[in-house]
This record gives structure tokens, sequence and C-alpha cells, in this order.
């Protein structure tokens, strides 16, 4: 065994100190004596900043052409291509990357390296890599690289986020704003953060007051022993630059997207809840009559959810997946995901006052019924749309209920966006008469009437579009 100098050992008492609890678990202490608050971060930072790579992203993008209003009028757009001609300019980003297997596997974000063209990986000892993208994940904003030719790198082992408590010490390490490989320190604020995920959608977090910047994005967040705990992925600030709160995407959920990537996937599989719910507050736990507010509050479970299958129903509280507290959708959602699927998880629930376990097997959306993909023909306002029938795997990738039935607009040709089509469209009914499935829609638009009346869902609004010709 190494020794440890005095004046370093604080820093790895706090991680190898066990108290009377659970073997092997950290005992949490608070430094009280001068020799003890003059300790160094100095041998964590050593053992885990060797993992930590800088990022560069370098991509093609349009600059010109035709700006204000009229830009995203394929009309327009064609009338003034030859006055207002575009131009494509390189465009290079900058952030970070953590080694998780010494062959090379690199998880970092995907708003890092999202588009790029050409990826290069730049280690601590000056060694670069081109990269290469294994899988992309829009919704957790997670990337799996594989750096070419590397082997026997510095790999961060992953912790289980389920052993981290408010408090505890951490360090941030990645390369904020292009100055090199910095490493800050903080402690974790929060364990179960909500909010809005930087490619959109919501993403779960752990909180950190660690100084996060620019740059940071797809570094570590470790602990004192070096485990990684999560990816430095988002921040919360009115400047750009840190005011203490950052947000990283849990271990968890990167162990899950590292073990696909390795299986061959290039996208993340995620299991299906098949419910929709509310958070229980103090209003809602009374209400309930319950002791206290907890869990998350069952709205609606579709009928072949596995979760109906164990018996959960509508007004029951789900609070917990593998003895994991489930609080919100988007935590149930993350809990999900990070066991995978093909998995069974042990979920708990209150119904009727009383509590009730289960065991559910992990599966994906059911894809039935059948999609039906259908390109629609012109000369018709429908002409050039890509629909599909409704179901639940549908409704998962393209973030509509569970329940949604019908058609959905699934791709859009110019003279359909023309014509005010998105992708996401629910087409409810046509001329008043309700819109079943795509062969339908197939039927109307190959002999449109005069007179097109429809009725039209968008981000959960409903509208009309009214054509003639």
């Amino acid at each position: 065994m190494v020794p440890v100098r005095p004046a370093l050992a604080f820093a790895l008492a706090l991680a190898l100190a066990t108290g009377p609890g659970s073997p092997g678990s950290a005992q949490t202490q608070v430094p009280d004596t001068m020799t003890e608050i003059q300790l160094s971060f100095a041998p964590v930072v050593k053992a885990a900043a060797p993992s930590v790579v800088n990022i560069y992203a370098k991509r093609v993008v349009e600059r010109g052409g035709l700006a204000g209003p009229f830009a995203q009028d394929p009309f327009f757009r064609r009338f003034f291509e030859g006055i207002a001609p575009r131009t494509q300019q390189v465009q290079n980003s900058l952030g970070s990357g953590v080694i998780v297997r010494p062959d090379g596997l690199v998880v970092t974000n995907l708003h890092v390296v999202g588009q790029a063209t050409e990826i290069r990986a730049v280690l601590t000892d000056r060694r670069e890599y081109e990269a290469e993208i294994l899988l992309a994940d829009a919704d957790s904003d997670l990337v799996v690289l594989k750096l070419e030719g590397a082997e026997d790198l510095p790999a961060l082992e992953l912790r289980d986020t389920a052993e981290v408590e408010v408090g505890d010490l951490v360090l941030a390490i990645g390369n904020p704003f292009g100055v090199g490989q910095t490493v800050t320190s903080g402690i974790v604020s929060a364990l179960a953060r909500t909010r809005e995920a930087p490619g959109g959608g919501a993403g779960y977090y752990l909180q950190t007051d660690a100084a996060i910047n620019p740059g940071n994005s797809g570094g570590a967040l470790v602990d004192m022993r070096g485990r990684l705990l999560g990816i430095n992925t988002a921040i919360l600030s009115r400047t750009g630059g840190s005011i203490g709160i950052g947000f990283a995407v849990p271990s968890d959920l990167v162990s899950q997207v590292v073990a696909q990537a390795e299986a061959g996937r290039s996208t993340l599989a995620r299991p299906w809840a098949g419910l929709t719910g509310q958070p229980v507050d103090a209003a809602l736990a009374e209400a309930l009559g319950l002791e206290r507010a907890q869990g998350l509050a069952v709205s609606e479970v579709h009928p072949l959810s596995p979760f109906a299958e164990a018996g959960l129903a509508r007004g029951d509280v789900l609070l917990s997946v593998d003895d994991r507290p489930v609080g919100a959708e988007t935590e149930l959602e993350f809990r999900l995901s990070a066991l995978g699927v093909g998995r069974t998880a042990e979920v708990a629930w209150l119904s009727d006052g009383a509590r009730r376990t289960a065991e559910i097997r992990l599966t994906a959306a059911p894809d039935e019924p059948a999609r039906d993909l259908r390109r629609l023909p012109g000369p018709s306002p429908l002409g050039g749309l890509e629909v599909s029938n409704l179901n639940p795997a549908v409704a998962m990738e393209t973030g509509l209920p569970d329940d949604a039935a019908g058609v959905v607009v699934t791709d859009v040709a110019e003279e359909a966006v023309r014509a005010g089509f998105r992708e996401g469209d629910r087409i409810l009914a046509i001329n008043g008469a309700e819109v079943a499935d795509t062969e339908a829609l197939e039927a109307i638009a190959a002999r449109p009437p005069r007179v097109l009346e429809l009725v039209v869902e968008r981000a959960g609004r409903r509208g009309t579009m009214r054509f003639s010709r």
C-alpha cells in the first residue's frame, strides 16, 4: 500500500473511514482542527483527472441567405436563392468527456458533439484520438464515443447514486471556457432535480454547487474516492457563468447508456411505463387520506402497461421502483431507464390506504396496432406528408400521451411545410369525419374534395386548417 502523507490524509479519510452503520459506507465528519482544514483534495484529483478528456467537435453550418420571417418559407427561399446565397462555414465547439472503459469508450453530452463532422479527444497527457459516435440519446443529452485505436486508458469507476447524500463532497472536472483542465469543489446540493434538458424535454439530475461553466459540459462529477457520480450537463445562470447551481446526469443512467452502446445499440431503448400521474403534495395527500406527501398519484394507466398488469389502477399512489422513491413522472422515467429493457423491478404502491408490492417486467412500448407508414400523394394540401397510425411506441417517440389514437405526422416534405404542417401534428378529422387510420387519410389525399377542413392537434392544442381549390 502506498503511504498517504499526513497533510493529505483527511481528504481520503472522508471516503475510507467506516462508521457503525452498514459496512463500507463512508462516515460523515466535519474538519475540527486547523491541520484538517489545511488538507488537500490532490490525491482524488490525481486519481480521477486523467480519465477526463477535452472534446473538440467540428461541424459545418450554413450562413447568410434570406433572413427574417420569410427565411423558413420554401417559396421565398427559392425566389431569393440567387440574390442572397447561403454559404457554409466551419464551426468548432469545445467540451469535456469522461473515459468509462479502458478500450476508449467516452461519455459526453450530445449538445457538445451533435451534428459534428469531426470529433477529437485529447487526454491530459496530450495523447489525441479521433472519435466516432456509438450511441446518442437526445432525451438524456448523452453520447457514447469510441476513441479509435485506444487501449489501456484510465477509466473512472461509476458509483451507484443510491448511496449519495445531500452534503457529500464532490469535485467537478472539465475544461471551462477552453482554459484547460480545471477542478472545482463543492457538495451535492440536491438529489432529484427535474428541469428542462439542453436538448429539449425534461431531465433528471444531481445538483451541485461546484463551479460548472461553459466547456465543463460532458465532464465528470466525482466523489472523494474518484468515482463518477454524474456527467456535468447544465447550469442555471443569468450571466452564462456559474452561480453555484449546476446539474449532472446521474451515473445510474450513464451506466445503462454505456451498456447499451457496448451491446451495439445506436439509440437508447427505454422501458415503457404506460401511466401518467402527478406528484403528491400536502393538499393531495390530505385528499387521499395519506399521512404525508409522498409518491406519484396515478391518473391514467394504459391497459397494456406492465403496471396495470401488476394491479395499479387510477387513484393509486406509486411509491417506489426497486426501493427507490418515485415522486414525479420524470423521476419514474429515470428509474426505469436506468434499469433498462428486459429487467424486472419491484414496485410498491398504496391502494385504498394499503401498501402493495409486485414484480414487473420492464419492456419497450408495444408497437401495435401496426404503424402502416404512408407518404400521402399530391396535389392535395396533404401531399408530401408521411403519416403513421398511433400506438404506444409511436406516442412515446413523438412525445404524445400513451393513449393517443388516430394518425400522426412523422415527416413533412417541403410543400407540406408551406401548407402549415409540422412533425408531431395529429390529424383528428377532415370535413367533420373522424380520421381513423392512415389508409383512410391516403384515400382522401388521393381524391381530395374541393374544400378541406382539418381538425389538427399540435402540442396539446386543437385548431382548424382550411384549404380550397
